[in-house]
This record gives structure tokens, C-alpha cells and sequence, in this order.
């Protein structure tokens, strides 16, 4: 959420910085500048769910939880400076407000990852991943409130249940999801880590559940043994649909290989194709950021309102993930992303 074409000037080197590849590499130049957001405050921000508030209205993040931290629920940090200062503000539901369901079909959850927000009609719709590393015993699910504001008196969230399940045997991982309402109004959820890659799978409003008789279609895949590819996320833009993904190892600090790629369709279920042309389904993927100096292992991406944000690994603060958000640059039709660590 992309044929090959003719190159814009001199093709782009591929450049080397410390051992680390350029975090933007495509064959032109940019039309549209990107600009990246310095931020400051509290940026302990791991799969950022970004909400960007209207005029004078508060930005949200709504992150991967802490183990331990009330039973691993969604962080929430928010900003009133139109998304530069950020501020931890808790955890989308208190340990008493825990998932039951949850702790009676899947072992060893800490935390809840990745979650998606996303408003219809009203309602905000809380999606997140329960699972284990290494595993695909797993389960995406899904929370509904009024408001993503702590400090709202209607604050709270209301578990609906599961959304999708993954059991040992199953070719996909249920984890990672990132929902788009496509152009005729219907929901869409993406889905998908390791395995046989990133799924589709069509929902209803305004239950945000899988449509009658809905099943997974693969969209994108590695095409390789480890099949490094998760946290897809998709949106529409003049009439094509733009497939970001996470390439690479996560969650290891300085040592996470991380970048993000995109593809795209004019249909909301694909194929999702590449600048080249490659379908994403048989490994394609247009690099759009990736990590150089500090900034190590870009990806669990999410777009709002034409900002980019997602994590990193801070090379200067020993690996430390840290929130980067910054607006996208568009050229021809292809997203672009700038390579400063914020």
C-alpha cells in the first residue's frame, strides 16, 4: 500500500556509508522533497501506530507493550506539538482489562505487538498481535473505544475478541496487522511475519471482522527459506494502493537488519508490483529506507496523513529503539524517504 519505466536522469549509486547501504535507493532524483520531524522526549516507541491529529488537535502513537508493564498492553504516547514532543502517557488498558482469551488459547504471551488503528464511523478499531517469537501459534485482535485519549472521561477499550488465528502447520503467521478501507468503503487486513510471507484478507464493517467466508491470499513473500518480511502496511494514493513491508531481522538491537520496501496495485488485493516491475509476491520490494550511520534497522511502518513513522535502532544509545516520523516525499508516482536519523 509500478512497471518498469524509463530512468529520470542519471541512475542513483549505490552507495556504501561505514558498511551500511544508503537508506534511499532508487534510479532518480526526487520531485518532492521529504521532511523529516526532529523530535524530542519520550521515544520508546517499537511498531508505531500513528495517529496525526488534525489542526491543534493531539498526535498518538499506540506501540508494541512492555513485558510487565500492565500484562504487555499497547503503549500510548501522545504529543501536543503537532508530533515533535512526545510523552509516554500508559497503556491502552490496565492488567485488570487483560484479553482473557488471549491467556486461554496462547502460551506465553509478555506483550501485545504491532497494533493498527483505525476510525469508521465513529469508532476507533485497536488491532494488535498476541504470539511468542519464533512461533506461529498466534492471533490477531481487536479492541474498540470512542477516543484514543487517555485523559478523555470516555476513554476505554472493549475487547470484540479474535480477529484471524495462526496454528503450527498453517503456511502465515497471524501477527502484524495493518487494515485500509479501499475507495468503495470496504475493509481490507494485511497481515503476515515469516512463512509464506504477507496475506490479505477482506473485513466488514462496522464489526471489523472477516467478511463471510473470507480466506488469506498471499500478497508478498521473501521467495527464500527465512522468508524475512513482515509489518505490512497500505495505503491509497491517486488511485493506486501502496504496499510498505519490513525486510529483515527486528528486535535485535544494533544488530537488526531492518528496511522498509514498497510495492504497488490499483487493486486493493494486488499483485503489489515493484518499480521494476517484480511482483512482491516473488520477492519484489522498492527500497525506501533503510539504515546508514546511527540509525540502524528502519521498519514497523505505519502512514498517517502522508507521514511516515516508524522505529529504529539507535547506533549512539546501544541499540536502543527509538520513534522517527517524518512526511513523505513523493517522485513519479513512488514514495520517498529521506535518510537523516532524526
Amino acid at each position: 500500500m509500478s512497471r518498469r519505466r524509463a530512468v529520470v536522469g542519471v541512475l542513483a549509486v549505490v552507495a556504501i556509508v561505514a558498511g551500511v547501504a544508503l537508506a534511499v535507493l532508487r534510479p532518480w532524483e526526487a520531485s518532492t522533497e521529504p521532511e523529516p520531524l526532529a523530535l524530542d522526549g519520550d521515544l520508546a516507541t517499537h511498531d508505531p501506530a500513528l495517529v496525526v491529529g488534525d489542526e491543534g488537535e493531539p498526535w498518538f502513537v499506540y506501540s508494541t507493550g512492555a513485558p510487565g508493564k500492565s500484562r504487555g498492553a499497547p503503549l500510548v504516547h501522545r504529543s501536543d506539538d503537532g508530533g515533535t514532543t512526545w510523552e509516554a502517557v500508559g497503556t491502552a488498558w490496565s492488567s485488570d482489562e487483560d484479553p482473557q482469551w488471549v491467556r486461554d488459547s496462547i502460551e506465553g504471551v509478555e506483550h501485545y505487538w504491532a497494533p493498527e488503528l483505525v476510525e469508521h464511523d465513529g469508532t476507533w478499531y485497536l488491532y494488535y498481535s498476541a504470539s511468542t517469537f519464533g512461533s506461529n501459534t498466534s492471533a490477531i485482535g481487536l479492541a474498540t473505544g470512542s477516543t484514543l485519549d487517555p485523559d478523555d472521561p470516555d476513554y476505554g477499550w472493549t475487547h470484540e475478541g479474535a480477529v484471524w488465528r495462526s496454528q503450527s502447520g498453517d503456511p502465515y503467521n497471524a501477527i502484524d496487522p495493518g487494515v485500509i478501507t479501499d475507495t468503495d468503503g470496504s475493509p481490507w487486513l494485511f497481515f503476515g511475519s515469516f512463512w509464506d510471507g504477507i496475506h490479505v484478507l477482506p473485513l466488514e464493517w462496522p464489526s471489523g471482522m472477516p467478511a463471510d467466508g473470507a480466506e488469506p491470499v498471499q500478497v508478498a513473500s521473501r521467495g527464500d527459506g527465512v522468508n524475512q518480511i513482515e509489518a505490512p502496511y497500505v495505503v491509497e494514493r491517486d488511485g493506486w494502493y501502496y504496499l510498505f513491508a519490513s525486510w529483515g531481522k527486528c528486535c535485535s538491537g544494533a544488530s537488526s537488519t531492518y528496511s522498509i520496501h514498497v510495492g504497488r496495485s490499483r487493486d486493493v488485493s494486488g499483485p503489489f508490483v515493484d518499480a521494476e516491475g517484480v511482483d512482491m509476491a516473488d520477492g519484489g520490494g522498492t527500497l525506501v529506507l533503510g539504515s546508514r550511520d546511527a540509525m540502524i534497522g528502519p521498519g514497523g511502518q505505519s502512514v498517517s496523513d502522508g507521514y511516515l513513522g516508524y522505529h529504529f535502532y539507535d547506533g549512539d544509545n546501544s541499540g536502543a529503539h527509538r520513534l522517527a516520523i517524518q512526511r513523505l516525499g513523493w517522485d513519479d508516482g513512488w514514495p520517498v524517504a529521506t535518510t537523516a536519523v532524526p
